[in-house]
């Protein structure tokens, strides 16, 4: 049965997160977000610690102090700021997260959320999570800062005014990130 509400679990939270990601034109991420929990390295250990209140990698992670499921995840999901963090000499570097990344991470938290707390939801719940949960250590201080912003937007002013701003935002990241590209091969 584990199995079962593990995969509905995984299909509602893509679904909701495809909508979210539809209202702010990312169309690609909306309908490939998350097609890696549904591969063996992650959905086996997924159904063997769902809980269906939280994560199971969490369940996961407090058994074996890592979760395999988790390392598998975050290194090929862009949407996580942990994808962003590499070695440079001596340290770690903690890179910005391109801004459709980072649009598709606010939709996965507000998602995840939604399904996990599903009618004790609040638009401050997102916020109250990165507050009290998240290891913001391994995070790129302009996407933490920027991921504040947003989720106290959320909180404050609701889904509508949130998702119109980073809208916004997300069109004018990609136009800076592609202005970038071009100046760099010019040199």
């Amino acid at each position: 049965m584990k199995i079962f509400r593990h995969f509905v679990t995984v299909t509602r939270h893509r679904f909701k997160v495809m909508t979210h990601c539809f209202r702010l034109g990312l169309y690609r991420q909306g309908l490939t977000h998350d097609l890696s929990k549904y591969l063996p390295s992650e959905f086996i250990p997924g159904a063997r610690y769902y809980q269906g209140t939280r994560s199971p990698q969490a369940r996961e992670r407090e058994l074996f102090g890592y979760s395999a499921a988790w390392l598998h995840h975050k290194g090929r999901n862009r949407h996580h700021f942990e994808y962003w963090v590499d070695s440079g000499k001596n340290c770690a570097v903690y890179v910005r997260m391109p801004a459709r990344y980072f649009g598709e991470m606010i939709c996965d938290r507000i998602a995840a959320s939604k399904i996990y707390l599903g009618k004790n939801y609040t638009n401050s719940a997102p916020l109250e999570y990165f507050l009290n949960s998240t290891n913001k250590s391994g995070m790129n201080e302009d996407t933490c800062r920027d991921l504040a912003y947003f989720l106290t937007m959320l909180s404050e002013q609701g889904e509508e005014y949130m998702f119109s701003e980073l809208k916004k935002f997300i069109r004018q990241g990609m136009r800076d990130e592609r202005r970038a590209k071009r100046a760099a091969k010019d040199n």
